[in-house]
């Protein structure tokens, strides 16, 4: 995989979110302003949402990590198609309440008592639900009845609901959702990120992993990322994995915006072309740069050919499309027959690297290859597990 090419010591840009990757754009900042003061405010609903990809998930992941368990008792549910009922189960089981073979009743009975003893033992309780798009208008209703809670003026149950655009338009124009929006105290809308905040993201997220400065990224490569991705997060976790999966394929120690577009190219299905100048190359190619020799006088061949040939000369399916080595004479001149000598022997050491570097990727290529055999292994079984 591209972390193990580049010295990484994890997966930057995989789209499980982690909070050790979290990034505050500033669309993010305010967000969490809001949640701070929702948590100030200790009752109520706050309502985040935001477009998909826009990092709602990893911001409940960097709150969840942060937040003061010895003051505060929170559970986060990510909801599928629940109806009323579904939703108070779902409620109690996350915090660990055992509501099994009980009726409706008995399950709010059981959430009461074990939200009071958490405010005895001086705790609050937060309820986080994400992808609330998901809700239907029983279940959100079933949720407000849930933050009635109290003990004396005290709320025993606050709640923060996240969700794509859809849930902010269900809220604002649902009648039978006025009462849920009295008791709503602050919302917020996820935007994606701005283009300036594109590169200290990548930046971030790459340091976090143990980045070291390769590959290296021209200003142009930011550029046609945040173009490609409209600053969407997980757009870009998508196109930032590709294009370093593809730059360890073809041992780049640099990227450049040529590189992007050609893996966005390649994304789509579309045709490409992407020749890397010889400065994007890693090992070999600096190897190559440092050892080409001088222009001989008797050859009319730039450097730039030589270079060519020696990568050329990997492929041995397709000769005739090596340009001529004109260096190499079958009869030379008695003035440069050392130098060719010299030439030779240095291209053959070349070709023994660039032999080495490729037995090296075909490793590379197919560790990826087992890994993801037994990714695919492991989703049948946990699809098996769950069908028996």
């Amino acid at each position: 995989m591209y972390d193990q090419f580049y010295g990484l010591n994890g997966r930057p840009f995989q789209l499980t979110p982690d909070p050790q990757y979290y990034f505050e754009s500033g669309t993010h900042r305010k967000a969490l302003s809001y949640l701070g003061y929702g948590l100030a405010q200790g009752e109520g609903f706050i309502v985040i949402t935001g477009d998909v990809g826009a990092g709602k998930s990893t911001l409940v992941s960097h709150l969840m990590q942060s937040i003061d368990r010895s003051r505060l008792t929170a559970t986060n549910i990510v909801t599928s198609q629940l109806d009323g009922n579904d939703m108070v189960q779902m409620a109690a089981e996350s915090y660990g309440i055992h509501t099994s073979g009980q009726d409706k009743a008995s399950t709010l009975r059981a959430i009461e008592n074990y939200l009071h003893a958490e405010a005895r033992a001086g705790r609050r309780c937060l309820l986080i639900v994400d992808e609330a798009q998901n809700l239907s208008v029983a279940a959100i209703e079933e949720l407000r009845m849930l933050s009635n809670f109290q003990l004396g003026s005290q709320a025993l149950l606050q709640i923060f609901l996240l969700g794509q655009p859809e849930f902010r338009d269900l809220v604002q124009s649902s009648q039978d959702l006025e009462q849920l929006r009295q008791r709503i105290i602050a919302t917020h809308h996820l935007q994606p990120m701005e283009a300036d905040e594109v590169e200290p993201y990548i930046i971030h997220r790459l340091s976090r992993a143990g980045w070291t400065g390769n590959p290296q990224f021209t200003p142009d490569a930011f550029a046609v990322l945040y173009a490609q991705t409209d600053g969407v997060p997980r757009k870009l976790n998508t196109l930032m994995s590709r294009l370093l999966l593809m730059g360890a394929v073809e041992q780049l120690n640099r990227i450049d915006g040529d590189l992007v577009s050609a893996v966005v190219a390649d994304m789509a299905g579309q045709p490409f072309e992407y020749e890397a100048p010889l400065s994007a190359r890693g090992e070999v190619a600096l190897s190559l740069a440092d050892e080409a020799p001088e222009p001989m006088v008797a050859s009319d061949v730039e450097p730039e050919g030589e270079v060519e040939y020696a990568f050329a000369a990997q492929d041995e399916e397709t000769p005739d499309v090596m340009p001529k080595n004109e260096y190499i004479s079958s009869a030379p001149s008695p003035e440069i027959a050392p130098a060719s000598d010299k030439y030779a022997d240095r291209f053959a050491a070349l070709e023994a690297h660039v032999a080495d570097q490729d037995a090296a990727l075909r490793r590379v290529l197919g560790m990826m290859i087992d890994w993801m055999d037994k990714e695919a292994s492991a989703s049948q079984l946990k699809a098996s597990s769950r069908a028996a």
